[in-house]
Protein backbone atom coordinates (compact mmCIF):
# COMPACT_ATOMS: atom_id res chain seq x y z
CA UNK A 1 0.00 0.00 0.00
CA UNK A 2 1.08 3.33 -0.77
CA UNK A 3 1.31 6.25 1.50
CA UNK A 4 1.20 9.97 0.97
CA UNK A 5 3.76 12.66 1.51
CA UNK A 6 2.90 16.19 2.59
CA UNK A 7 2.06 18.69 0.06
CA UNK A 8 2.03 21.96 0.94
CA UNK A 9 0.55 24.82 -1.77
CA UNK A 10 0.38 28.70 -3.15
CA UNK A 11 -1.08 30.68 -5.33
CA UNK A 12 -0.66 33.81 -7.24
CA UNK A 13 -3.21 34.63 -10.27
CA UNK A 14 -1.32 33.16 -12.62
CA UNK A 15 0.72 30.13 -10.68
CA UNK A 16 0.12 27.50 -8.06
CA UNK A 17 2.82 26.46 -6.14
CA UNK A 18 2.71 22.75 -5.05
CA UNK A 19 5.70 21.56 -2.60
CA UNK A 20 6.38 17.77 -2.10
CA UNK A 21 8.06 17.41 1.18
CA UNK A 22 9.68 14.09 0.36
CA UNK A 23 13.52 13.96 1.61
CA UNK A 24 15.94 11.28 -0.23
CA UNK A 25 12.85 10.20 -3.11
CA UNK A 26 13.74 8.00 -5.80
CA UNK A 27 12.35 6.93 -8.65
CA UNK A 28 10.40 10.11 -9.23
CA UNK A 29 7.55 10.60 -11.41
CA UNK A 30 5.60 13.41 -12.27
CA UNK A 31 2.91 13.98 -14.24
CA UNK A 32 0.64 17.14 -15.48
CA UNK A 33 -2.91 16.90 -17.40
CA UNK A 34 -3.91 20.09 -19.33
CA UNK A 35 -7.63 19.50 -17.52
CA UNK A 36 -6.17 19.96 -13.66
CA UNK A 37 -4.75 16.57 -13.02
CA UNK A 38 -1.61 16.35 -10.89
CA UNK A 39 0.24 13.03 -10.71
CA UNK A 40 3.16 12.56 -8.36
CA UNK A 41 4.96 9.23 -7.41
CA UNK A 42 8.17 7.88 -5.84
CA UNK A 43 9.87 5.79 -3.59
CA UNK A 44 11.96 6.19 0.02
CA UNK A 45 13.07 3.56 1.83
CA UNK A 46 11.37 0.93 -0.04
CA UNK A 47 8.19 2.56 0.64
CA UNK A 48 6.13 4.11 -2.72
CA UNK A 49 4.62 7.33 -2.30
CA UNK A 50 1.79 8.73 -4.36
CA UNK A 51 0.16 11.79 -4.79
CA UNK A 52 -2.89 12.08 -6.90
CA UNK A 53 -4.87 15.33 -6.99
CA UNK A 54 -8.02 17.12 -9.86
CA UNK A 55 -6.84 20.71 -9.49
CA UNK A 56 -9.31 23.43 -9.43
CA UNK A 57 -9.15 24.11 -12.75
CA UNK A 58 -6.99 23.93 -16.25
CA UNK A 59 -3.90 24.70 -16.57
CA UNK A 60 -1.01 25.14 -19.20
CA UNK A 61 1.42 21.77 -19.09
CA UNK A 62 3.70 23.35 -21.32
CA UNK A 63 4.93 27.02 -19.40
CA UNK A 64 4.74 24.54 -16.11
CA UNK A 65 8.08 23.98 -14.70
CA UNK A 66 9.42 21.68 -11.66
CA UNK A 67 12.36 21.40 -9.44
CA UNK A 68 13.82 18.05 -8.37
CA UNK A 69 15.70 18.69 -4.74
CA UNK A 70 17.10 16.78 -1.86
CA UNK A 71 14.43 17.61 0.40
CA UNK A 72 11.49 18.19 -1.89
CA UNK A 73 9.71 18.59 -5.24
CA UNK A 74 8.51 21.93 -5.96
CA UNK A 75 6.31 22.49 -9.24
CA UNK A 76 5.21 25.78 -10.61
CA UNK A 77 2.21 25.48 -12.73
CA UNK A 78 1.09 28.28 -14.46
CA UNK A 79 -2.90 28.30 -14.85
CA UNK A 80 -4.83 28.45 -18.06
CA UNK A 81 -6.54 31.25 -17.13
CA UNK A 82 -5.03 33.91 -14.87
CA UNK A 83 -7.62 34.02 -11.59
CA UNK A 84 -7.68 33.42 -8.02
CA UNK A 85 -8.29 30.26 -7.28
CA UNK A 86 -11.14 29.39 -4.59
CA UNK A 87 -9.08 26.36 -3.20
CA UNK A 88 -6.59 24.00 -4.59
CA UNK A 89 -8.83 20.57 -5.59
CA UNK A 90 -12.16 20.92 -7.40
CA UNK A 91 -13.53 19.14 -4.64
CA UNK A 92 -15.22 20.48 -2.42
CA UNK A 93 -15.66 20.12 1.08
CA UNK A 94 -12.44 19.36 3.92
CA UNK A 95 -9.07 18.92 1.10
CA UNK A 96 -7.14 15.68 2.16
CA UNK A 97 -4.94 15.78 5.17
CA UNK A 98 -1.42 15.53 4.17
CA UNK A 99 -2.31 18.86 1.86
CA UNK A 100 -1.57 22.32 3.43
CA UNK A 101 -1.15 25.40 2.92
CA UNK A 102 2.28 26.61 1.98
CA UNK A 103 2.87 29.90 4.60
CA UNK A 104 6.25 30.51 3.17
CA UNK A 105 4.98 31.28 -0.20
CA UNK A 106 1.37 32.53 0.07
CA UNK A 107 0.40 36.08 -1.41
CA UNK A 108 -2.78 37.11 -0.67
CA UNK A 109 -5.28 38.12 -3.87
CA UNK A 110 -5.43 41.72 -2.73
CA UNK A 111 -1.39 42.33 -1.37
CA UNK A 112 -0.60 41.22 -5.28
CA UNK A 113 -3.49 43.73 -6.97
CA UNK A 114 -1.85 46.15 -4.79
CA UNK A 115 1.37 46.19 -5.87
CA UNK A 116 0.43 44.48 -9.33
CA UNK A 117 3.23 42.59 -9.08
CA UNK A 118 4.53 39.83 -6.87
CA UNK A 119 5.86 41.12 -3.25
CA UNK A 120 9.98 41.55 -3.09
CA UNK A 121 11.49 38.36 -2.00
CA UNK A 122 14.41 39.12 0.32
CA UNK A 123 15.64 35.57 0.81
CA UNK A 124 18.95 36.33 -1.35
CA UNK A 125 19.65 40.05 0.14
CA UNK A 126 22.70 40.21 2.16
CA UNK A 127 22.03 42.68 4.87
CA UNK A 128 25.19 42.49 6.19
CA UNK A 129 26.35 44.50 3.23
CA UNK A 130 24.05 47.61 4.02
CA UNK A 131 25.92 50.25 6.07
CA UNK A 132 23.08 51.37 8.68
CA UNK A 133 25.17 53.06 11.02
CA UNK A 134 25.96 52.52 14.71
CA UNK A 135 29.52 50.76 16.03
CA UNK A 136 30.56 48.00 15.59
CA UNK A 137 32.07 47.15 18.57
CA UNK A 138 28.70 48.18 20.41
CA UNK A 139 26.66 44.79 21.70
CA UNK A 140 22.98 46.14 22.88
CA UNK A 141 22.30 42.60 24.15
CA UNK A 142 25.85 42.57 26.09
CA UNK A 143 25.47 46.17 27.86
CA UNK A 144 21.44 45.11 29.25
CA UNK A 145 22.45 42.11 30.63
CA UNK A 146 25.35 44.28 32.56
CA UNK A 147 22.91 46.62 33.77
CA UNK A 148 20.38 44.57 34.77
CA UNK A 149 23.16 42.25 36.87
CA UNK A 150 24.23 45.04 39.55
CA UNK A 151 20.63 45.32 40.34
CA UNK A 152 20.36 41.68 40.71
CA UNK A 153 23.65 42.18 43.28
CA UNK A 154 21.88 45.14 44.98
CA UNK A 155 19.68 42.67 46.43
CA UNK A 156 21.76 40.53 47.85
CA UNK A 157 23.42 43.16 49.46
CA UNK A 158 25.32 46.30 48.54
CA UNK A 159 29.48 44.50 49.63
CA UNK A 160 28.77 41.75 47.16
CA UNK A 161 28.00 44.13 44.55
CA UNK A 162 30.94 46.32 45.02
CA UNK A 163 33.40 43.59 45.00
CA UNK A 164 31.65 42.66 41.65
CA UNK A 165 33.83 43.59 38.74
CA UNK A 166 30.54 43.78 36.34
CA UNK A 167 29.15 46.54 38.83
CA UNK A 168 32.25 48.71 37.17
CA UNK A 169 32.06 47.83 33.42
CA UNK A 170 28.58 49.76 33.12
CA UNK A 171 29.60 53.18 34.60
CA UNK A 172 32.85 52.79 32.11
CA UNK A 173 31.04 52.36 30.01
CA UNK A 174 28.63 55.60 30.37
CA UNK A 175 31.58 57.14 30.86
CA UNK A 176 32.78 56.55 27.66
CA UNK A 177 29.91 57.67 26.29
CA UNK A 178 29.75 60.85 28.23
CA UNK A 179 33.25 61.52 26.18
Amino acid sequence: MSRHPSVKWAQRSDKVFITIELPDAKDIKLKLEPEGKFIFSATKDGTPYVVDLELFDKIDVEESKYNIGLRSIVYAIKKADKKWWSRLIKKEGKPPAFVKVDWDKWVDEEEESATGKRLPDFDDMDFSKLDMGGDDDFDMDESKDEEEEPKENEEDGKEEAASSTTKDEPVELAEEAKA
